[in-house]
């Protein structure tokens, strides 16, 4: 690969344009594929018809493109010329309407047809152009664009606050993708095939721009469909793929149902990004594929990669998102000291690759920088070797009666139960302890597994007061427009809690005791939570339970029953009926003594 770094995607692609012009540059299915050098005066015929039109550098052009083969055209033909904007073709009208006013976007790319953003475009005064159009313009002599030209700003997820709008550079972009070509040691033979959508940074750099920089090809499949992966690996023979867990977690399904052997593909490495890969999914990836498993740490400010395990034969470390692979990494304590190796605290990086700030918003650009590094928001620590391991988001931590929680410890131990596919721990609002422990599990097709089995399990590993009081069975979870399991107001997805933290879900109907067992058992829980009466199936943690009457609890129980507080804190105290189950498992039939 040639190290020299142009720093503009319009150089990197007049470079391939001029080195390699018949060598085939973007591929996707059902069409023939674009040469470097069809490539390159493509994107600039459309840099040429935005110019014709009056756009210059410095506006911002929105681009709405479902299919992925016109969205990177798009993209690579508005960034010769001025800014890109890509969007989420999936938005609605009231959607668009806010990101196109908040981009103040000078002109919109849009598809065909009834499209949800061309009625908000129209309400908002801004012009519409198809690709179609685009697509005719002759390439011209253009201003030059300079590495310090804003090239791309993109919005970031907005889960606990207003979206930030986050502004790149030529220079930040490019410098990322060199930087991933770098860590997977890109070659002009390798072929990428991208899964991930072009409205997202994961996407543009890390498969898009990187490919392009070493010289390499990059397949635009329309979107992700786990039925079609294994044809597409058939098809067009990549040498690679990068997606996030969700993605991998689909196709080892695929595999498992329909019985593929990957093993004989043309893949010499996976890379996953944009959130952890659990332990388990990296290990049946490795073992399906018999290629190594990169995982790498990105996000957009950074424009993408921050830091990445390394290719064999140096050492891939499971739960680690390797070392710094571009900007400088560092963990730094909440009075703005870098910490020592092993001590926990915020990771903060910075690099060429990281932007300079948000756009118009200076309280958070004073909240996001210190002494010139960039607070991430995530926490973790850096071992001996500088291997960098993540603990979680600061506001995705757990705090439970006072005890931090970092829910990824819990998604890990779920998932290590062979029933289990996807796991996701998240906070849910407590009376007395501010925020309690809950899990979304999805279970392998055919595979059966109860909440309360899920719960032991989990209490085999974890400390008492990690382990979830309530373990939901779902279909699916939900994730955001990239793939990713959103954790963030997952309650509220759920239809647990609304915005205030108040439950949504009515509480269990009353059911009374059965037999003598439930009976003393409900009246000790009654005495213990203040209640008037309590059913056999009413939830502990649900009527208002703590860790501190949990304890007064287990004590009354066992002194009553003959049992060892131990035995009951092991099976967990999820409600009345389990609790007789196991104290009396001959009364559970129902029959009154």
């Amino acid at each position: 690969m040639d190290t020299e770094r142009i720093l503009t995607t319009s150089g990197i692609l007049a470079r391939g344009a001029q080195a390699t012009p018949d060598a085939p540059a973007l591929l996707a299915p059902d069409r023939a594929p674009l040469r470097f050098a069809n490539l390159h005066r493509e994107a600039c015929g459309i840099a040429a018809a935005l110019a014709a039109s009056g756009f210059a550098s410095g506006d911002r052009v929105a681009i709405v493109q479902p299919d992925a083969a016109q969205m990177a055209l798009a993209f690579l033909g508005v960034t010769a010329l001025a800014t890109a904007a890509p969007l989420n073709p999936a938005y609605l009208a009231k959607e668009f309407d806010f990101y196109l006013s908040d981009l103040n976007a000078k002109v919109l790319i849009a598809p065909q047809g009834n499209h949800a953003c061309r009625e908000a475009a129209s309400a908002l005064g801004i012009p519409v152009v198809e690709m179609a159009e685009l697509r005719t313009g002759e390439p011209a002599a253009l201003r030059s664009a300079t590495p310090s030209d804003e090239t791309l700003v993109l919005h970031t997820s907005g889960t606990t606050s207003r979206p930030k709008l986050v502004p790149l550079t030529h220079a930040n972009l490019c410098n990322s993708a060199y930087n991933v070509a770098a860590t997977l040691q890109l070659q002009p033979s390798d072929r990428c095939l991208n899964v991930m959508p072009l409205f997202h940074i994961h996407g543009l750099v890390a498969a898009l721009l990187a490919s392009l920089s070493a010289g390499a090809s990059v397949v635009a499949v329309p979107r992700f469909e786990a039925g079609r992966f294994f044809g597409w690996l058939e098809e067009f023979r990549p040498t690679w793929y990068t997606a996030v867990p969700t993605i991998h977690q689909a196709v080892l399904g695929v595999s498992r149902a329909e019985g593929h052997t990957p093993a004989s593909s043309t893949l010499r490495l996976i890379r996953s990004s944009s959130s952890a890969l659990p332990p388990a999914v990296m290990m049946e990836l490795e073992e399906a594929f018999r290629v190594p498993v990169v995982e790498a740490y990105g996000m957009t400010e950074a424009a993408h990669q921050m830091a990445s395990n390394p290719l064999p034969p140096r050492q891939r470390k499971p739960n680690s998102v390797g070392m710094a692979a571009g900007p400088e990494v560092a963990v730094m304590d909440d009075a703005g000291a870098l910490l020592p190796p092993g001590r926990e605290g915020e990771v903060v990086i910075r690099g060429a690759n990281v932007t300079a700030g948000y756009d118009g918003n200076a309280s958070a650009n004073a909240q996001a920088f210190t002494n010139g590094w960039f607070r991430t928001g995530d926490r973790g620590y850096l071992d001996d070797e500088s291997y960098l391991f993540l603990t979680g988001r600061i506001k995705e931590i757990i705090n439970r009666g006072g005890e931090k929680i970092a829910p990824k410890e819990i998604d890990n131990c779920l998932l290590e139960h062979p029933a289990v596919a996807q796991a996701v721990a998240f906070a849910v609002p407590h009376t007395s302890l501010g925020q309690d422990v809950a899990a979304a599990v999805v279970l392998h097709p055919g595979a059966a597994a109860t909440p309360c089995e899920l719960r032991d399990f989990a209490a085999a590993s974890l400390a008492s007061f990690k382990v979830p009081s309530r373990i939901l069975l779902v279909d699916e979870i939900p994730k955001g427009p990239t793939g990713k399991l959103q954790r963030i107001g997952l309650a509220e997805q759920l239809g647990l809690f609304d915005k205030s933290g108040q439950p949504l879900k009515p509480a269990a109907p009353y059911l009374a005791p059965r037999n003598a067992t439930e009976e003393q058992l409900a009246l000790i829980w009654a005495s213990v939570l203040r209640l008037e009466r309590v059913g056999i199936d009413d939830d502990f943690a649900q009527l208002g339970g703590d860790s501190l009457l949990a304890a007064t609890l287990l004590t009354q129980v066992s002194a009553a029953f003959g049992v060892t507080p131990e035995t009951l804190a092991h099976n967990g105290l999820s409600t009345v009926k389990d609790m007789a189950q196991l104290l009396q498992p001959q009364q559970s039939d129902g029959s009154r003594e």
